[in-house]
């Protein structure tokens, strides 16, 4: 009878130990997997097509570039640091305590509240200015200056987008100054941080920050010398100084880590 129990005995004991063992390599093997997992990169945003590059000009001026495709772009309304959103891109236009200051329109729609409301992105406030549309039907670029969007020409109301800012008039080098000057370009002639959008005749999109502070001339020599060469049309300064910010998967510029009120942002798939 003992003999017959001590060989139970003996058999349980076998098999707790043969379940400990299988515990423990489960455990381990779960380990294992949860490392992997968690030390996997996450996949990024997915975004439609973009290239990030720097060109450095022969004035010194370093400039951050984004160039893609105008249908990529979608203007949008933040209460954040660029970098701190989800999106790819970089600042918009100016705005104060959070009213937007320039044209910033979907398809006639202002980006916050509703079309002739103050600081909702459909007047650029107190002067004309260069303003960027994106004609979806004839599939073109202007700079238009104006003081409100419904003054922008456009084939079909519903089927552009506009951004304002200040024009660059990057053809007209007698004029440009004084243009400039007109719609009131904040810190002339003053070293900020610069921001822009351009385009080329190919109908790419460029958006550009300065690596560093420099002049409005500065800035405007730099992108003429280095973006897109001999191709490039005209496009606009953007909100600048501590707003200029960009983000992307190969860089994120923070300006002063100050709030903005607008980007320009890619589009994800």
């Amino acid at each position: 009878m003992y003999a017959v129990i001590r060989n139970r005995l003996q058999l349980i004991d076998t098999r707790y130990l043969q379940l400990v063992v299988a515990s423990f390599l489960m455990g381990n093997l779960i380990a294992v997997v949860l490392s992997v997992y968690w030390t996997t990169p996450r996949p990024l945003p997915i975004v439609e097509h973009y290239s990030y590059s720097t060109f450095v000009a022969s004035n010194g001026v370093k400039l951050n570039a984004m160039q893609t495709s105008p249908d990529n772009i979608e203007l949008k309304h933040i209460t954040t640091n660029v970098s701190k959103t989800s999106d790819y891109g970089i600042n918009g236009g100016f705005f104060w305590n959070g009213d937007l200051l320039s044209v910033a329109v979907i398809g006639d729609k202002p980006l916050k509240g509703d079309a002739g409301d103050y600081g909702s992105g459909w007047y650029n406030i107190d002067f004309p200015k260069g303003t960027l549309v994106w004609d979806e039907v004839t599939r073109s670029f202007s700079v238009q200056v104006v003081i409100e969007a419904g003054e922008l020409k456009v084939t079909d109301r519903q089927h552009y987008w506009a951004q304002g800012g200040v024009s660059m008039s990057l053809r007209d080098e007698n004029k440009w100054v004084s243009q400039a000057i007109d719609e009131n370009m904040p810190a002339f002639d003053e070293a900020r941080l610069r921001s822009g959008a351009v385009y080329d005749d190919q109908m790419n999109i460029w958006l550009l920050v300065s690596d560093k502070p420099c002049t409005v001339e500065q800035f405007r020599t730099a992108v003429k010398e280095v973006i897109a060469p001999k191709r490039l049309v005209d496009g606009i300064f953007l909100d600048g100084d501590g707003s200029s910010q960009m983000r992307n998967s190969q860089v994120t510029l923070k300006g002063d880590s100050r709030e903005v009120y607008q980007m320009l942002a890619l589009k994800e798939k």
